[in-house]
């Protein structure tokens, strides 16, 4: 990879051996490594021991999880925060394992799209439960720094599974929760911002 990057800073009209650049490789490399670790991780692993038996059938909401990813299209970043929830059906997974799940997911080559959908799906197969929603709003810097240069618009992506897409009153219960924190996001004005909301059967 080292030399990849090299032949591109050439490309580039730069030359790969002054003292700014003399190490850049190396750190490219690292630094790529990183940010697709996602790729090494096994969500089975993740999961592994972290599922428990329980007598619990409220809505379980994970909300304001940090992620990081980059665009397949650009290899620039994406970021912003997610949120999950879950009714579960006599089965909850560890709180933790919820963040690890977004972190699994998010260092790939991604677009938000998918992303959204992965994790309700892995969630929906690893639990069985009556329903699974996941929200990502995320700044693009392939829409800020290049192409349309917008640099205060924010993506949202939503994919409801379930009750949480069949039962409205669920579903409202849900976006009141993750609306109710300070987002520069206006829930209200959503579908104006261009939401990409997924559907699908569970």
């Amino acid at each position: 990879m080292r030399n990849l990057v090299r032949a591109l800073l050439a490309e580039l009209g730069e030359d790969p051996m002054r003292d700014g650049l003399t190490h850049t490789p190396e750190r490219v490399e690292r630094s790529l490594k990183f940010l697709t670790s996602g790729y090494e991780s096994d969500v089975k692993t993740v999961l592994n021991g972290a599922l428990f038996d329980v007598d619990y059938s409220e809505m379980v909401i994970v909300k304001d999880i940090d992620f990081y990813s980059l665009c397949e299209h650009h290899l620039l970043p994406f970021f912003g925060k997610c949120h999950v929830a879950y009714v579960p059906r006599g089965k909850v997974i560890g709180l933790s394992k919820i963040p690890r799940l977004v972190e699994v997911f998010s260092r790939r080559l991604q677009v938000q799209e998918r992303l959204t959908n992965q994790i309700a799906d892995t969630i929906r197969v690893a639990l069985k439960p009556l329903g699974v929603a996941v929200v990502l709003e995320a700044t693009h810097l392939c829409m800020s720094m290049r192409g349309v240069q917008k640099q205060n618009s924010t993506a949202v992506t939503s994919a409801m599974l379930g009750v949480l897409r069949d039962d409205a009153r669920t579903r409202m219960e849900f976006l009141e929760l993750i609306r109710n924190r300070g987002s520069s996001t206006s829930w209200s004005t959503a579908t104006d911002q261009g939401v990409s909301c997924v559907t699908e059967e569970i």
